[in-house]
């Protein structure tokens, strides 16, 4: 009886094994669809110091709920190649739409962000530097770049895996931010 247990072992692994590689590479599976604890919930207390050599002070749940309309909270840092795809898009959503941005600057050097900001340039109004991940971790940040759409009482509405780079990106983000109140 034993035997027969230990034979089937490696067919059982197999298909376990094959049925996760099926499900991740399901072309009909959307990775930005990453359920958010967050999502309906306040947004968690925190208070993050500001990237040193710039001028643009740091960021916390008192400064987002004290905005009294809609924002975006992006976070970003300088060694993502993504984010540096999605920077133009941001300064594009603020200078053009009127967009309130506030960012993250996630697991970084803040040499390197600041670096990273002066290069590019900075379309943050506020930007808290969370070198060690730890209210990331509040956040249930899984990676960079991730982009939240706060309500004007500090809700969290929206949330948006990866960089919004296509169309189709900044019209879920722009639409997010018209349920929420704020600009189309």
């Amino acid at each position: 009886m034993m035997k027969k247990i230990l034979l089937a072992m490696p067919a059982l692994v197999a298909v376990v094994l094959g049925g996760f590689l099926f499900w991740g590479l399901n072309p009909d599976r959307d990775p930005n669809a990453i359920p958010s604890a967050l999502v309906s919930e306040p947004v968690p207390d925190f208070e993050l110091p500001p990237v040193e050599s710039t001028q643009t002070p740091g960021l916390s749940a008192a400064a987002l709920r004290s905005i009294g309309e809609p924002v975006l909270v992006n976070v970003f840092a300088s060694w993502c190649v993504p984010c540096r795809a999605e920077h133009a898009v941001l300064t594009r959503l603020v200078e053009q739409d009127g967009v309130r941005l506030m960012g993250i600057n996630y697991m970084d050097k803040p040499a390197d962000a600041a670096n990273w900001l002066e290069e590019l340039g900075n379309p943050y109004e506020r930007i808290g530097s969370d070198s060690e991940g730890r209210v990331g971790i509040e956040w249930g940040i899984s990676g960079v770049p991730e982009t939240f759409v706060i309500d004007a009482n500090g809700i969290v509405v929206y949330r948006y895996v990866g960089p919004i780079v296509t169309p189709e990106a900044q019209d879920e983000i722009r639409a997010a931010l018209a349920a929420a109140g704020g600009q189309s």
